[in-house]
């Protein structure tokens, strides 16, 4: 395990660091093979494992799928996101849910959790927004820890999204996930990163 120290519960192996975190890159376009509907399933079965505050679990998945639902989201796309979300068999819209404190009474025990956050607009929309952002971050490990390649995206407008996507729902966009299978591997080396003493502090 070169460069990492094992904790006592032990390691992942070479391979699935590798897989998750040391040779995961973010493609620029992907290929034809297409993601069938149960490996999403399956994505989402792991995401949803990861830790949240009070186990809220406020994040919230949109897959497009079809061509239709892409054509969709194409007048909210930046332009430079536009054929590499062409490219991809499925984008997924995250979201969360600013009603998630709706579910609560079923996911935590603690009386009384639901109505505290609902009492609190600025207490539950900041809480939905970090820990949809963090359900995000683990849909996207999940997507790379089942073999497929995710590119994250915030170029797009939300509002458009949510008008033309999202409106059924009350759910608020977040960022895309593009997934799939790379076409290429990177033709640049990966861009440098804050090493640990740039970047953290121990205390």
């Amino acid at each position: 395990m070169s460069g990492v120290v094992a904790p006592e519960g032990g390691v992942l192996s070479d391979e699935g660091l590798d897989r998750l975190f040391r040779q995961a890159r973010t493609p620029r376009r992907f290929g034809p093979r297409p993601v069938p509907p149960e490996i999403l399933t399956s994505v989402y079965d792991l995401a949803k494992l990861g830790p949240t505050s009070g186990n809220c679990c406020p994040g919230r998945v949109v897959f497009l799928t079809s061509e239709g639902a892409k054509a969709r989201l194409v007048p909210a796309l930046s332009p430079a996101n536009v054929a590499l979300c062409a490219s991809a068999p499925v984008v997924a819209v995250v979201c969360h849910d600013p009603l998630f404190f709706e579910m609560l009474p079923r996911l935590n025990e603690e009386a009384g959790l639901r109505d505290w956050f609902a009492a609190d607009v600025g207490l539950s929309d900041e809480t939905a927004l970090r820990n949809g952002t963090l359900q995000g971050a683990y849909l996207i490990l999940a997507a790379r820890a089942l073999g497929l390649d995710a590119a994250p995206m915030s170029g797009f407008d939300s509002f458009l999204v949510e008008d033309g996507l999202l409106a059924s729902t009350g759910w608020r966009a977040n960022f895309l996930i593009a997934l799939g299978y790379a076409e290429d591997a990177p033709a640049a080396p990966r861009a440098p990163r804050p090493d640990f003493a740039d970047a953290c502090r121990v205390l």
